[in-house]
């Protein structure tokens, strides 16, 4: 098949150079953009009169239709034809002749390309936000469902100090809504129109790329024809917002590895969210969780080989630049699966609240609570921090916790102790005493449920207007 590039060319090239420079398997996904985009540049070229209009007219009725064949599963691609744009073009030409052949005038693959990357860009922003949103909305719904849900709170993975698990929920509700500002971000510097900058000089047709920039909903037009098609600064943006929301995903899936586990017992993830094993019939095990956990070094390893891969580029465009679709798409596959899985299994999980209250109940996390009664009762609170780990070890080594000593063995200890100390040991009072801004007393958990909510809103209303931008 005769290369669209082919005129300078003596030979046909080798057939493994031309599979190993076929990007077709790939970005035959950005059909859409692609079309679209083409669309837009032919009307620009009628409007300039640097086509006639009936060629114009010819151009965008072949594209409409060879977008309904893509769609309809009628159109076969080509390897020989390289990318999505070759493929297009060879197929629109064949079918309208000369009229097809003008469409390219006035630009290269290389700003075709970027233009179809950033509008792709824009619309997986837009899908991955209303998955990153509809999640948000679940891990609320579980939260305001045990705000009053005890628990215990880990640092270093020994218990620490009695929280609920609403709290715990809404730590992650917290790191989603940064997950969401990131998002948002990475739309500012997606939404920049680079068509028109050409191969690096721009074009000496008199186009208008402000036109195409708005037939294509672009709030910006690249200044600079050689940053235009060289620039992947909004793809690591979205890699490293991948990054970092696979990350908060992966602590999350520890988590529920750790709390689905016998030794915790803390829920129990539904059938339909588990797995079993093939040798042992009592086997239910977190595979989603795990497999979560695993791709969270699957989406690091594709922001490191895009930052590597840019690092050492001349400008403007190389061919190194192709490298930037599978790692980035793979991104958005996996993101999109953990998003819509974890929606549905945190949603169906089964809460098992009198073990979380029964494991609260059976520790030392209201050891602080105890300190701090001292401290009310006048002593510095390094004296009391020692006063209690004495109490600690005594209750160790009797087989006891803090709640089941006597008064006469408090008093062992410190003549400051007196029968209102059990009050401040009970785990509810523990969590409802911490009523600081941000805490996880029921009050704060009802402001921060509130305040939840009101987010929710809010990043609704700015899905609802960048939806109308792609």
């Amino acid at each position: 098949m005769a290369k669209l590039w082919g005129g300078r060319f003596s030979k046909n090239t080798n057939e493994l150079v031309d599979a190993f420079n076929a990007s077709i398997n790939y970005d035959k996904r950005l059909y859409q953009e692609d079309i679209r985009g083409s669309i837009a540049h032919a009307r620009m070229l009628v409007k300039c009169g640097i086509i006639p209009e009936a060629d114009g007219t010819k151009i965008v009725a072949g594209l409409q239709d060879i977008l309904k064949d893509i769609e309809a599963g009628n159109f076969e691609f080509s390897v020989a034809l390289e990318d999505i744009h070759m493929n297009v073009e060879a197929r629109l030409t064949e079918r309208i002749g000369d009229a097809g052949a003008r469409l390219h005038t006035a630009r290269s693959r290389n700003d075709q390309v970027a233009l179809d990357m950033h509008m792709y860009m824009k619309r997986q922003i837009v899908e991955v936000a209303e998955l990153l949103l509809e999640f948000e909305k679940v891990i609320l719904s579980v939260a305001k469902q045990h705000d009053k849900t005890l628990m215990p709170g880990y640092t270093h993975l020994q218990r620490a100090q009695p929280i609920t698990f609403a709290h715990h929920l809404l730590a992650y509700f917290n790191m989603l809504q940064r997950d969401f500002r990131r998002l948002l971000g990475v739309w500012e510097d997606a939404d920049i129109m680079p068509l028109g900058a050409g191969a690096i000089a721009g074009t000496t047709f008199p186009i208008d790329r402000f036109f195409v920039a708005e037939q294509l909903n672009f709030k910006n037009v690249y200044a600079n024809s050689m940053d235009a098609v060289s620039d992947r600064d909004y793809v690591l943006d979205f890699l490293s917002f991948a990054s970092v929301l696979m990350m908060h995903m992966s602590r999350l899936s520890e988590e529920l590895c750790l709390w689905s586990s016998t030794e915790f017992g803390f829920v129990e993830l539904d059938d339909a969210f588990a797995t079993g094993s093939s040798m042992m019939p009592q086997k239910k095990n977190p595979d989603i969780s795990e497999l979560v956990r695993g791709k969270t070094g699957r989406v690091y390893g594709e922001l490191m080989a895009m930052l590597t891969t840019l690092k050492g580029l001349p400008l403007t465009y190389n061919k190194d630049l192709q490298e930037d679709k599978e790692g980035l798409f793979d991104a958005i596959d996996t993101v999109k699966f953990t998003l819509q899985v974890y929606r549905d299994m945190i949603a169906t999980m089964t809460v098992n609240t009198d073990r979380m209250r029964w494991a609260v109940s059976h520790d030392f996390s209201n050891a602080t609570d105890l300190a701090d009664y001292l401290v009310r009762k006048g002593l510095p609170f390094r004296k009391a921090h020692a006063v209690v780990g004495q109490c600690v070890a005594y209750a160790i080594k009797e087989h006891k916790f803090l709640l089941d000593m006597t008064l006469d063995e408090y008093k062992q200890f410190s003549e400051l102790f007196e029968p209102d100390l059990m009050e401040a040991l009970d785990p509810e009072h523990c969590v409802n005493a911490r009523v600081s801004y941000g805490g996880p007393s029921y009050v704060e958990n009802d402001k921060q449920l509130e305040k939840g909510e009101a987010i929710l809103k809010e990043q609704e209303e700015t899905l609802k207007a960048l939806r109308e931008k792609i």
